[in-house]
Formats: structure tokens, sequence, C-alpha cells
């Protein structure tokens, strides 16, 4: 048996589970599902899923496992929880949001911030930007600031110029 992490997050599907986990791995390195469990006739009259079907996919992305369960079309994902990954580079930021934006919401899209193909909110958050907007000199930081509100997908070009002046 392997150990737990101290704290997972869960993520609801209707009935995405694996599919979703098979999206994300494909993403991002150091990543895999790592186990996947199946419904059976137990519980049937609460789950009403058919046996055999997946009830829960345990996957890790860049190390961190996550779980998704397969458990109905009552709850939704939403702007509320979001998952930042941290970028070097303009390369990274380009690759993790043409990736992660495919097939989602693009009205979504703002400030770094979109949405996945599941629902699933995502911040594409290039290094420099926390740096740039909590910089101690305040016409540094309300510059990067408003910047940011000006774009999509972050540009780490137009954020430079900005703390250039």
């Amino acid at each position: 048996m392997s150990k737990l992490q101290k704290i997972t997050p869960c993520l609801w599907f209707d009935r995405e589970a694996e599919e979703a986990a098979a999206f994300y791995t494909g993403i991002f390195p150091d990543s895999g599902i790592t186990q996947v469990s199946r419904y059976g006739e137990a519980g049937h009259e609460h789950h009403g899923r058919p046996p055999g079907s997946v009830m829960v996919v345990a996957f890790r992305l860049e190390g961190q496992a996550f779980t998704a369960l397969n458990g109905g079309p009552m709850f939704k994902f939403n702007e509320a929880v979001s998952f930042q990954v941290g970028c070097e580079t303009q390369a990274e930021v380009d690759y993790y949001w043409e990736r992660l934006s495919a097939g989602g919401d693009e009205t979504a899209q703002r400030c770094g911030w979109l949405k996945d193909r599941y629902g699933v909110s995502w911040q594409i958050v290039p290094t420099v930007l926390p740096d740039l907007i909590s910089h101690p000199d305040p016409a540094i930081s309300q510059r990067a600031f408003k910047a940011m509100l000006q774009m999509t997908k972050i540009d780490i070009d137009a954020l430079e110029r900005v703390q250039a002046g």
C-alpha cells in the first residue's frame, strides 16, 4: 500500500475522470495515472453506475498526487478553485497555455487564467509576474498590474518592458 500525500486535491467529474486524468498527465512531466478503481454492485442504489465503470482515478502531476472521481453531474467546477502553473520562460507559458486551453472556454481566458475542456480553472503564471506586482517601487508594481489586466495569456516581454518604464 502506498503512503498517501497529506493533502490531495480531489476533482469531481460526471463521467470524465479517466479521460481528464489522461489529458492532464499527457501535458505535465513526471506525471502518470497510478490507480483506477471501478464501481461494483455494492452501493448501486446510491451511485447508479454500471458495475465495472470507472469510479476513482489516482494520478500525479509533476509529482503532486490528485484524485479524480466520477461522482455524477450534480457538481460543476468554478473559478473559486484553480491550479497555478509556475513558468520560468515564455516558451513554458505558451506550452501550458496552448495545451490546457485546447477545447476550453475561450471567454474564461483573462490575466493568465484559463478554463480547460473539463471546466477546471488554471493560472499560467510566469515567475516574473508576482515579483513585478509586489515590486517595492509602487510605480513598477502598478504598471505591471495594469499591464496584466490587459492580457489574456501573460506576455513576459511586455511585463519586462513595463518594468523598464
